[in-house]
């Protein structure tokens, strides 16, 4: 009964949709206040409403109803709780529910929170919102119904793929789904305003805080992804550039790029049609991500579907947001053209810099992910793009972005002064080719390279808080003045502080995992040791092991080294319903870096016991995700900045409708 009560909620959702889409958007374009201010309700409505299915959902698979098909085929009995919530969204028919309540959740939360939007543009942008909510609940419904009843009951779940049983993978797809969709809203309010012909500083200061939440949610979810991979699928690396990966990673780069624009719509009211076109490119990406994902074009964990017509119909989907909203751009664009003027040399000049070679990196990313795919449809055979090219290709950008980056903030807007940025940053610079001298003698044997990843590095987060110091004049002026400066500074500011310090900290660690990574792959008896970056690794013990749905072995090795000594544990787990083997790796990690070790399979022509065993020191790596925590942490700061809570402010009360001339009650 509680499954037929979510679908119920879940069609009637769809109705709700279809007002909230279409009644708002002719009130717009009517002047009707009343249809407008419909907006509102039915956006909290639809939000309900999936709210309810999702929880219905939820209570089969916390229940075990294995009446219903998707948790017989996702979920077991022996599960612990939390992997039969996890499991929810652990399939294809609930990943699209989950992605459904969450932009539904973003529409109720902009009709609930943009009391100080103007009507029109509220109106119009949840219209858009409501418009994406009638194509994915009517794919839900038709193509991927999590409510689908099993006839009859199985005694017992087929039970979720064990990579996917593990807390990393509970809380990765939520965290990933809030940044995809969260991006809807900066392209609701895009096509929002090229239907309304009008994007202004009051427009970008509306849409940054819901850009900025989806940016941290997106961050936090492709750290904790890289996280779960590095240490649950035993290779020791923390980024493959696998496709699925690709599809997180592009939005990201692009929505990064966004963020910088709106700063200059909303300071200059400069680069709006370029702001509107990154809005519609990042959401687009997103979409794209979807369907690679989603439509079972790729081969993953990830790609729940494999049935055609949902591939088709998240195509359909794609082409028509995708298509729809550039051909909007196309023409309506050129009436976004004018603003404020500036130097090549300014901030202005910076943000735009920024913007390019970030879009030029997502766009080098986007063609080798879908160039094996294109060829592959074409009939013309199978290629595969690996880490080659995407490190070259990738690099060629974001170095010299990443060079830029601490000058950025230095420079004044309109008209900046380049001798002047150089001689503000003269400190950071120095202290940059220190350090990078230092790794150079340290690691005089090379590889060289390494070293001006270090400096780089070092670079950027020296860089970032050397531009604090000379914001609060750090030293310049009393310490009293300089502490009131402190408390003055806007939460924006110390967001983009701790955003670029934690830059920083992420190549810090990509370049000392890349250059100094040491591996070992041997076979070991009991009591056999070896040698790894000046560890002794000694297996001890294989002993058998038997979890709550699962068998295998436990391999405990001691590590030493000087005075330390200390057991790390490894298991090879085999799931008993699917037989499906995982890995469990032993991981000691240390600021300077990881030891990691992986028991592998046991060797049956050998004469004594013995297993391979999988070892690797990976330097510096745990500063990679550390990073990204840090520029998430930056990125929440900025949500706290006053003037995203205050608003824009208005001449007079009659402007909170911008075409209030023809507004009719």
């Amino acid at each position: 009964m509680i499954s037929e009560i979510g679908h119920f909620a879940l069609a009637l959702a769809v109705m709700v949709a279809l007002l909230q889409a279409a009644l708002p958007l002719i009130g717009a374009a009517k002047g009707n206040r009343a249809l407008m201010e419909l907006a509102v309700p039915t956006a909290l409505a639809q939000a309900l409403l999936v709210l309810i299915a999702f929880l219905a959902l939820m209570y089969a698979f916390v229940t075990s109803d294995f009446s219903v098909e998707a948790v017989a085929h996702y979920s077991h009995t022996t599960k612990p709780l939390l992997y039969k919530i996890s499991g929810v969204w652990g399939n294809h028919e609930g990943s699209m529910l989950l992605w459904a309540l969450i932009l539904a959740l973003f529409g109720g939360s902009v009709a609930f929170f943009g009391k100080n939007l103007p009507l029109v543009l509220k109106a119009r942008a949840l219209g858009v919102q409501g418009l994406l909510g009638v194509s994915f609940l009517l794919f839900i419904l038709f193509t991927s119904n999590p409510f689908q009843r099993l006839f009859p009951a199985w005694p017992n779940g087929n039970d979720l793929n064990p990579l996917l049983q593990d807390p990393g993978l509970a809380f990765h797809p939520p965290l990933l789904y809030g940044g995809y969709v969260g991006f809807s809203v900066a392209f609701s309010f895009a096509i929002a305003a090229l239907i309304g012909g009008k994007v202004d500083a009051a427009w970008a200061r509306w849409v940054r805080p819901w850009t900025l939440a989806a940016w941290v949610m997106l961050t936090l979810g492709i750290a904790l992804g890289s996280y779960w991979a590095y240490y649950e699928l035993g290779w020791g690396g923390w980024w493959f550039w696998d496709p699925v990966e690709n599809a997180s990673l592009m939005p990201w780069l692009v929505g990064t790029a966004l963020l910088h624009s709106s700063i200059v719509v909303e300071k200059r009211n400069a680069l709006r049609a370029w702001t509107i076109l990154l809005a519609i490119l990042t959401f687009s990406l997103s979409l794209l991500g979807t369907f690679l994902v989603r439509s079972g074009v790729l081969t993953s964990v990830h790609a729940f579907a494999v049935d055609p017509a949902r591939g088709i119909f998240i195509l359909a989907i794609l082409i028509l947001v995708i298509g729809g909203s550039l051909a909007l751009f196309a023409w309506r664009a050129p009436s976004l053209k004018g603003g404020g003027l500036f130097a090549p040399v300014s901030r202005e000049g910076a943000l735009l810099i920024n913007n390019v070679l970030l879009t030029a990196a997502a766009g080098m990313v986007l063609v080798g992910t879908l160039y094996p795919l294109v060829l592959e449809s074409l009939n013309a055979g199978k290629i595969s793009v690996g880490a080659p090219y995407f490190n070259m290709t990738f690099g060629v950008p974001m170095i010299p972005l990443l060079l830029l980056v601490p000058f950025g903030p230095i420079l004044a807007w309109k008209r900046g002064d380049a001798l002047g940025a150089v001689q503000r940053l003269y400190v950071a610079a120095g202290l940059a080719v220190l350090v990078l001298l230092v790794t150079l003698a340290l690691t005089f044997d090379g590889p060289w390279l390494a070293a001006l990843g270090i400096g780089l590095a070092s670079w950027l987060m020296v860089g970032a808080i050397w531009e604090w110091a000379e914001r609060v004049r750090l030293f310049r002026v009393p310490l009293a003045q300089s502490w009131r400066r402190i408390r003055g500074l806007s939460a924006s500011a110390y967001g983009a502080t701790f955003g670029h310090f934690g830059v920083g900290l992420t190549v810090l660690g990509i370049v000392g995992m890349t250059a100094w990574r040491t591996e070992i792959i041997t076979v070991l008896e009991l009591g056999e040791s070896r040698e790894l970056a000046g560890f002794t690794v000694t297996l001890k013990s294989v002993e058998d092991l038997a979890g709550y749905n699962y068998d295998g072995e436990s391999g405990i090795f001691e590590v030493s080294k000087g005075r330390m000594t200390q057991n790390l544990q490894s298991e090879h787990r085999i799931y008993r319903v699917t037989g499906q083997p995982t890995t469990e790796v032993g991981l000691r990690t240390t600021p300077l870096g990881d030891l990691y070790v992986v028991l592998g399979d046991p060797q049956e022509n050998s004469e004594r016991p013995a297993w391979v065993a999988r070892m690797y020191y990976n330097p510096l790596v745990s500063w990679i995700w550390l990073g990204a925590l840090v520029m998430a942490f930056g990125g929440g700061l900025s949500l706290f900045d006053r003037r995203f809570r205050v608003g824009a402010p208005q001449k007079a009360r009659a402007k909170t409708v911008p075409e209030a001339q023809g507004v009719s009650a």
